[in-house]
């Protein structure tokens, strides 16, 4: 009897997490959105700021599993020590983000457009771990609109943002 199960890859981005990935710019849309409806309050940065930094430190996590998928890196350019190094860049940029906004050194519109830019700056690591041979197979193609949406839509907050307070 034949299996009539749509063939998939092991390794290879499926349509599931392509739809989750997706549905994860929600929250970050809605954020926009309180930004463009809800006058001067702070919710919208604010949440736009905790939602994108938790996403930038979740991709770091990705990193971090595979460099733990990886050799040492003794013979690999781009091995275990490497990969691991990198994983935990995300979430150092956000933890020191995080703190210049609470001193007030960093206004939250600006950390929103250094936020957002951070976000679509990780396709350059996404694309050499590709590359590597450390990514599956379709990794780009739902990396690169992810990124590219959800730094978008943050660096979009950052601009609603300072409007709302600038003026």
């Amino acid at each position: 009897m034949a299996d009539h199960a749509p063939a998939h890859r092991p390794g290879a981005v499926g349509e599931t997490p392509l739809i989750l990935g997706y549905a994860g710019l929600l929250p970050q849309i809605a954020a926009v959105a309180t930004c463009v409806f809800g006058g001067s309050s702070d919710i919208g940065p604010m949440f736009a700021f905790g939602y994108a930094t938790l996403i930038l430190s979740f991709l770091g996590g990705i990193w971090w599993g595979f460099a733990m998928r990886t050799g040492d890196g003794h013979a690999v350019s781009w091995g275990q020590g490497r990969i691991a190094s990198l994983a935990v860049m995300p979430s150092l940029f956000s933890a020191g983000l995080i703190l210049l906004s609470i001193g007030h050194v960093v206004a939250m519109h600006w950390a929103l457009v250094l936020l957002g830019s951070a976000v679509i700056t990780t396709l350059l690591v996404d694309r050499r771990l590709r590359d590597a041979g450390h990514a599956p197979e379709g990794w780009m193609a739902l990396r690169i609109p992810l990124s590219v949406g959800l730094g978008g839509l943050t660096i979009l907050a950052g601009v609603l943002c300072g409007i709302t307070t600038t003026s």
